[in-house]
């Protein structure tokens, strides 16, 4: 008898430390992420063409504690392994390439939940990838840049960052002039490739969240061979500095000025 007391007991305290938990992700604004993985197991057939690929690791997240059940349903599905790179577990079984698949949570409050997927695999060379997601815990949805920021400042908002990537390209192009080894036909060619390089409005749908201001990435497609010379694409600014871009009514309103914790 005693024993199923202490039984009782102990799951009335893990349901009601479950229900304080949920309870305050939701007054916080805060998602409760759990990983969740799976070993992949490739086919006999792949197993014997690549012996050191029979397996392959997948860890993605599971969320919770979100007032509204068909909110936690569209992050759910933004979060779903097949949403990042667009491969699902049977695709990525099926194939030889994935060797790991994970994520990183960058930031989780305020109603904002910032995640960055990353894939790596080998083919003729090791290569890896990367998926980023800002969701509005409010709504479910991602956030675009006509959603955070001031629509009629986007324009000017882009010049600011493409400053930032210009800065970078012509350090990279001094360098370039200075490498012994590079021939003069492949120091002209990779002028061009940079000299194509903007950042512009379609590109600032593609930011991140952290305590200290926002940054805006960008991938600059550079093939494989001169890959080591793209830019690093992450370009950061304080939130002081975004204070009239920043939209009023947005979901990043929080970090606005008065707003700021």
């Amino acid at each position: 008898m005693r024993t199923r007391k202490l039984n009782v007991f102990a799951f009335f305290i893990i349901v009601c430390g479950s229900t304080a938990q949920a309870q305050q992700s939701v007054q916080t604004g805060v998602a409760i992420i759990q990983p969740r993985t799976v070993v992949l197991t490739r086919t006999p057939k792949i197993a014997r063409q690549f012996p050191d690929r029979k397996t392959a690791r997948v860890r993605y997240p599971i969320v919770s504690g979100l007032a509204d059940a068909a909110i936690t349903s569209r992050v759910q599905k933004i979060l779903a392994v097949e949403n990042a790179f667009g491969t699902s577990l049977k695709e990525y079984r099926q194939d030889s390439w994935l060797t790991d698949f994970g994520y990183n949570v960058g930031y989780n409050k305020d109603y904002l939940l910032d995640i960055t997927f990353r894939q790596e695999g080998m083919s003729a060379y090791p290569d890896s990838q990367r998926k980023h997601f800002l969701i509005n815990l409010k709504n479910g949805e991602v956030i675009k840049a006509v959603d955070a920021f001031e629509p009629a400042r986007l324009a000017k908002l882009a010049a600011l960052v493409d400053e930032k990537l210009h800065r970078e390209v012509r350090e990279s192009l001094q360098r370039l002039s200075q490498d012994k080894d590079a021939s003069a036909e492949e120091k002209e060619s990779l002028r061009s490739t940079f000299a194509e390089l903007k950042f512009s409005e379609e590109h600032l749908d593609e930011f991140s969240v952290s305590d200290r201001g926002i940054t805006f990435l960008f991938d600059a497609g550079f093939p494989h061979v001169i890959q080591a010379l793209q830019p690093n694409g992450e370009y950061f600014f304080s939130f002081a500095q975004l204070q009239p871009y920043i939209k009023r009514d947005g979901p990043l309103n929080v970090f606005r000025a008065g707003s700021l914790k």
